[in-house]
């Protein structure tokens, strides 16, 4: 079965604004993020970066040798390769799921969001969740599991894979499980 893709321009949040789950409240997004809308807006896509963390090497002009400074002083920065939304949000990865785990973990997420949910985004949750579910299955074995700062499991989870060709993860969202807050 072929899942339809509906391309929107990227979104940007309004400044200062933050996404947390509604279920556990961990934050789990942030403006600094632009998002896309996909499969009707149920999910939203973004894009995650590798960033380089510590050992910044300035170089001022000086000459160490010939001030009788040695050429490293015996600091010990470790540079370290991150993705920048796991690291900002301190997003905790979680086991892979098989399929029947991934399905029973869906409709527990369904039991615990709905009733958070007004009538609206309910009916649109209820009318979407399938669809979403289908492609995430499809891309099950590509998934990276992410959950908040607080590891509950039984929260929003965050899922990451890379897109065919991609150095960058790609992240996905389910955008009624976000509740916004502004700050």
């Amino acid at each position: 079965m072929k899942v339809r893709i509906k391309k929107h321009k990227a979104h940007f949040l309004p400044k200062k604004n933050y996404k947390y789950s509604a279920i556990i409240g961990d934050e789990l997004l942030s403006d600094s993020f632009p998002y896309k809308e996909i499969l009707n807006g149920i999910l939203w896509e973004v894009e995650g970066k590798w960033v380089v963390q510590g050992a910044v090497d300035v170089n001022i002009g000086a000459n160490p040798s010939a001030e009788g400074g040695e050429e490293d002083e015996g600091v010990d920065d470790q540079a370290v390769k991150v993705v920048d939304i796991v690291d900002t949000f301190r997003l905790q990865e979680q086991p892979p799921f098989d399929k029947k785990q991934f399905v029973g973990y869906i409709k527990k997420y369904i039991k615990q969001l709905t009733p958070k949910l007004d009538a609206e985004q309910q009916e649109f949750f209820k009318k979407n969740i399938e669809a979403a579910t289908k492609y995430l299955l499809s891309k099950l074995s590509d998934l990276q599991f992410f959950v908040g700062e607080s590891m509950h499991d039984d929260s929003s989870i965050v899922f990451a894979y890379y897109k065919e060709g991609a150095t960058d993860p790609t992240f996905l969202y389910f955008g009624v499980g976000l509740k916004e807050v502004k700050c």
